[in-house]
């Protein structure tokens, strides 16, 4: 379905105003509102500007007649023979002050009736351009997902590898240092743990003691959960 269609099937649905609304504003709130999306919207606050400029003058403009109006009656009751010329000069004066002030409100009535279809137009050609920015950062987003479930996973193979590896390490050491004592003796044995620095041999580590590798694999996950759980900042990495 290309654009064209999509605006035709929007044809009677009500779009909000999409610059009023803050949640679409947060749409942008990392990456910034592309450049298309900046001049669309400047285009839409321009009217929407204009908009209100132009019912407050209607408003200013028809308390104008009727105070025209106003004076031109009560000029009307007061007429004579005997009227002032000053009078009839006002009078002519309003009569052209609300002619011209007829105008100026069928202009701005015109205007008033065209702005929303405008302001609407403007505001579909913004929502287009969102939705393609919104629908793009989640196709780049989903393939930085699935990168990274990728390489997740790649390390779940290489640790569960790995802690195999450390604990058969571990019962070697353990075979060779049992094989030793029967061999020499605990006195011979003890006497080139000092020269050799047997204490920093790993028979079983601290960490790992009696500990099967799936109970390895639960520890490393637990622990990652908890990383996840800590408070941060939205960034984009």
């Amino acid at each position: 379905m290309n654009n064209e269609s999509i605006v035709n099937a929007l044809k009677g649905v009500k779009v909000p105003i999409l610059v009023l609304d803050q949640k679409w504003h947060r749409l942008f709130a990392i990456g910034g509102k592309p450049e298309g999306v900046k001049q669309k919207e400047q285009e839409l606050n321009e009217l929407l500007a204009r908009q209100g400029k132009v019912n407050q003058e209607l408003k200013e403009l028809k308390k104008l007649k009727s105070k025209l109006m106003q004076g031109i009656v009560a000029h009307m009751d007061e007429a004579d023979a005997a009227a002032e010329p000053q009078d009839k000069t006002t009078l002519d004066q309003n009569k052209k002050l609300i002619e011209e002030t007829n105008e100026r409100i069928a202009a701005n009535e015109d205007e008033q009736l065209e702005l929303p279809k405008m302001i609407q137009k403007v505001n579909i050609e913004l929502m287009m351009l969102t939705m393609d920015y919104t629908y793009d950062k989640m196709r780049t987003n989903t393939n930085e997902i699935n990168e990274i479930a990728e390489w997740i996973a790649q390390v779940r193979v290489d640790l569960k590898k790995n802690i195999i590896k450390k604990q058969n390490r571990e019962i070697n050491n353990r075979e060779i240092y049992s094989y030793m004592h029967d061999i020499f003796g605990p006195g011979v044995v003890a006497l080139f743990d000092l020269t050799n620095g047997g204490g920093d041999i790993a028979l079983v580590s601290k960490d790992s003691a009696g500990v099967s590798v799936e109970d390895e694999m639960k520890k490393v996950t637990e622990e990652g959960k908890k990383e996840k759980q800590k408070p941060f900042e939205n960034f984009e990495a």
